[in-house]
């Protein structure tokens, strides 16, 4: 147990520590730069380019045109008429009902199998004198 906390102690201690790299002329051995680094560093450095990266992929695709090439991602234009023909198809669902309601009732009334309510009220209409005096 011990031993693993050394170890550990060990690693976070090597985060700090200075490192450099030196890129040479391979032709004269001459020394072009060298950069004094560490893992901390090199963590940073290499999370900020991965964070910069995935925004301008992200911004790239949601402020150009290349977000009409995503699957389920359509212009205004088509999605107005997506909504405008899914009223359209819910309308049209909706009269093919009520008239296939309404072919029923006549069947069964034609066939004397009519089991709904009668309407036995007979309207009293007033008689109108047409004639002209």
């Amino acid at each position: 147990m011990a031993n693993r906390n050394k170890k550990k102690g060990r690693d976070l201690g090597r985060i700090h520590h200075k490192y450099r790299l030196v890129i040479m002329n391979d032709d004269t051995y001459e020394e072009v730069t060298s950069f004094k680094l560490s893992r901390m560093s090199v963590y940073v450095a290499l999370s900020t380019l991965f964070v910069l990266l995935v925004t301008i992929t992200v911004a790239t695709v949601v402020f150009t045109p290349l977000r009409y090439y995503i699957p389920g991602y359509g212009d205004l234009k088509q999605r107005r008429e997506f909504i405008k023909l899914k009223v359209r198809t819910d309308s049209l669902e909706n009269a093919i009902i009520a008239r296939d309601q309404y072919l029923n009732n006549i069947k069964q009334v034609i066939n004397g199998d009519f089991t709904g309510k009668v309407d036995t009220t007979m309207l009293k209409v007033p008689k109108v004198d047409n004639s002209t005096y």
